[in-house]
C-alpha cells in the first residue's frame, strides 16, 4: 500500500502543477510520525521562481494547505478507513519551519497560562495547526486545550486543567 500511495501522490501532484503551468519535480517519502505513517510529497523549489514558490505557499500557508486538503480528499476517495493514506505537501521547507513556529507558540502559551492562571487564545490557525498544538500540549502537566468558535474564527484555547 505504501509504495502505491507514494506513486499515486507524486503523479497527482505533478499533474496538478502541470495544470497550473508549472514544471517541478515531486519526490515522495513515507514518514512515521508517531500517529501512523504519512506520505510526504515535496515539490522541488529549485525548479520554481521565488514568485512561484510564494504563490504556491500563499499567505500563512493557505494555498499549500488547500493543495494538501485536495490531495488527501482526492487520493483517498472511495477508500475505506483502513486503506486511507495521510498526505503532507511541502515546498521549500515550509512545513518544518512552520512546525518550529507552532512549537514556539505552544510553549509561549503554556508559559503564559502557567504563570498567570488565565486562559490563552491562539487565533489564525488552520485546523491542522490547532491539532498539532493540541498534540504538543497534551502531555504538558497542568494544562488543557480545546477549540472555541466556528470557522473561520475558530481559536485554540490553552487553560489550566480543571481540578473539580
Amino acid at each position: 500500500m505504501g509504495d502505491e500511495a507514494l506513486i499515486q501522490g507524486v503523479s497527482w501532484l505533478t499533474s496538478l502543477l502541470n495544470l497550473q503551468g508549472l514544471t517541478a519535480t515531486v519526490t515522495a517519502e513515507q514518514i512515521s510520525d508517531g500517529g501512523g505513517d504519512s506520505c510526504w510529497l515535496t515539490i522541488n523549489h529549485r525548479d520554481l521562481s521565488s514568485e512561484q514558490i510564494q504563490s504556491l505557499i500563499g499567505e500563512s500557508g493557505v494555498v499549500l494547505d488547500a493543495i494538501q486538503y485536495l490531495a488527501n480528499t482526492t487520493l483517498n476517495l472511495g477508500k475505506g478507513d483502513g486503506q486511507q493514506q495521510a498526505f503532507t505537501i511541502d515546498l521549500a521547507g515550509y512545513r518544518a519551519q512552520r512546525l518550529q513556529e507552532l512549537q514556539a507558540l505552544a510553549q509561549e502559551a503554556a508559559q503564559q497560562v502557567l504563570s498567570t492562571g488565565q486562559e490563552y487564545e491562539l487565533k489564525g490557525l488552520s485546523s491542522a495547526e490547532r491539532r498539532q498544538i493540541h498534540q504538543f500540549l497534551s502531555e504538558q502537566s497542568g494544562l488543557s486545550t480545546f477549540s472555541r468558535g466556528k470557522e473561520p474564527d475558530r481559536r485554540l484555547v490553552v487553560c489550566l486543567t480543571s481540578t473539580d
